[in-house]
């Protein structure tokens, strides 16, 4: 196994409550994310209004592929801590995902995660991660913009 990680970040008009609330529904992320679908069935404590906390396990589907991601810190409307519970390609995987409001009102969105991948597959697995990384919080900060648009 070899040890890897990537680190992105985007920023956003939205103030961080915007981005907060996309960040902890679930049932957001198939509309901003790369993730295809949420599958509720796979989930556990979950919550159906959209406020998920420490403790869910979400369980998303990407193609054919499913991964389990639980919640482990949480920490105000500012940072959002996540482990894999079931991913078949990374193992020991834990991001981090931490907003900061800017004078302007807007917020600066920092994603960071490290993960164990198999030898041989991580030189082609890093940079399709960050690629996917990237467009998960791009995607998250263009949501939270068109959000805060009245």
């Amino acid at each position: 196994m070899v040890r890897s990680s990537y680190q992105v970040a985007a920023e956003t008009s939205a103030a961080p409550a915007q981005v907060w609330s996309l960040l902890i529904n679930a049932y957001s992320w198939p509309r901003w994310g790369t993730v295809d679908a949420l599958l509720p069935e796979q989930s556990e404590q979950i919550s159906p209004d959209g406020h998920d906390g420490v403790g869910a396990v979400r369980a998303f589907r990407t193609g054919r592929v499913v991964t389990r991601e639980k919640i482990v810190e949480m920490y105000g409307n500012e940072r959002l801590v996540y482990e894999g519970a079931d991913n078949p390609f990374m193992n020991d995987y834990r991001a981090e995902i931490s907003l900061t409001g800017g004078a302007g009102g807007g917020t600066a969105i920092s994603w960071r995660g490290s993960y164990d991948v198999a030898f041989g597959l991580h030189f082609a697995f890093r940079p399709m991660l960050t690629r996917t990384m990237r467009r998960m919080v791009h995607g998250l900060a263009q949501a939270a913009a068109r959000s805060a648009t009245p």
